[in-house]
């Protein structure tokens, strides 16, 4: 028997229940693992919510990232023994494999066993975000050390991690956030520029900031208005990596800036980076050394117990916290 999180009808925080229920054994190919944390993502609340890109029959589990110890191999597994610390990097579908329980399945190829130094929190808070911004900055973006990059939603755990993985590879980083709040913790967190969006011109803080050059790369989750003045700021050839789509507010396509520019507007999922084997192996291997090398370091900002579920995904819809949200269980 198992504890799990799961909800029965689309709604607020308040429709989760800890539910205890039968699990099966690992199939070919995967891994039980006894759960010591979890990472709560923004996808979590929009899967809850029933605005998600994927439509759960119910009742659903759900949760994308967990670490823990290794409890049960399925057939055709070789490379773990039950007792190791691992922590998974994040599935295609949370429904088919959710991770909210104090036992989960996941397959063995999403299985990583993460430095020793790590503790399970912060293991927990590791592949969403690091995963996401690898893939936009590094995979697709190729950014470099000549090249600025500007980070919106920056307090967030993605985007504390692509401030940490831009400085790893000495591009320029411009942290957006809506206040100045958090300016200091992002400067703190390494953040080269701060720039609050809701007390400042955003376009022309961008422009005094890059100069006539310009921004080369953008890597945002939100979308809306704020498209224009991020477009307008880029440099000739630029690209904006969408990844989220936060903003009520429609998102114009800025036409004229695109064209006289010849800049590429690109979406992007993780799953592009997680579902194909050598682009996800180089984005282990570029993680891993940096967790080890101490220029990753994953942010928490704040443990709940697994009984504080509801209050957890309160919290996570705030938009009160600097970096991951950790459930300890």
């Amino acid at each position: 028997m198992a504890r799990v999180v799961r909800f029965h009808r689309h709604g607020g925080p308040e429709v989760l229940r800890i539910e205890t229920v039968d699990l099966a054994r690992p199939g070919r190919g995967e891994v039980r693992i006894r759960v010591k944390a979890l990472g709560l993502n923004r996808a979590e609340a929009l899967l809850r919510s029933g605005s998600y890109i994927e439509t759960p029959v119910l009742p659903s589990g759900l949760g994308l990232e967990a670490a823990g110890l290794v409890e049960t191999v399925g057939e055709g597994v070789a490379g773990f023994a039950p007792g190791e610390a691992v922590s998974i990097v994040p599935p295609r579908s949370m429904v088919r494999w959710p991770a909210y329980g104090d036992l989960a399945t996941f397959p063995a190829e999403l299985v990583v066993r993460h430095p020793p130094s790590l503790s399970f929190e912060a293991a927990a808070a590791v592949w969403m975000p690091y995963l996401t911004a690898y893939g936009a900055l590094i995979d697709i973006a190729r950014l470099g050390a000549q090249d600025r990059v500007v980070i919106t939603a920056a307090s967030s755990s993605v985007g504390l991690a692509a401030i940490q993985i831009a400085n790893r590879v000495g591009a320029t980083t411009i942290a957006v956030t809506r206040t100045s709040a958090k300016a200091q913790a992002l400067r703190e967190a390494g953040a080269a520029y701060v720039i609050a969006s809701a007390e400042e011109d955003l376009g022309g803080r961008l422009t005094d900031i890059a100069g006539p050059e310009g921004v080369r790369v953008a890597f945002d989750p939100i979308g809306g208005p704020i498209f224009e003045p991020l477009t307008a700021a880029m440099s000739r050839g630029g690209v904006l990596i969408e990844y989220g789509g936060l903003s009520p507010e429609p998102t114009p396509f800025p036409l004229f800036a695109v064209l006289a520019k010849s800049l590429t507007l690109r979406g992007y999922l993780v799953h592009e980076i997680t579902g194909d084997p050598a682009r996800l192996e180089a984005a282990k291997a570029f993680i891993l050394d940096g967790l080890a090398s101490g220029s990753l370091r994953p942010v928490i900002a704040r443990t709940f117990a697994f009984e504080e579920i509801v209050e957890a995904h309160r919290f996570l819809e705030s938009n009160d916290q600097f970096g991951k949200i950790v459930v300890t269980v």
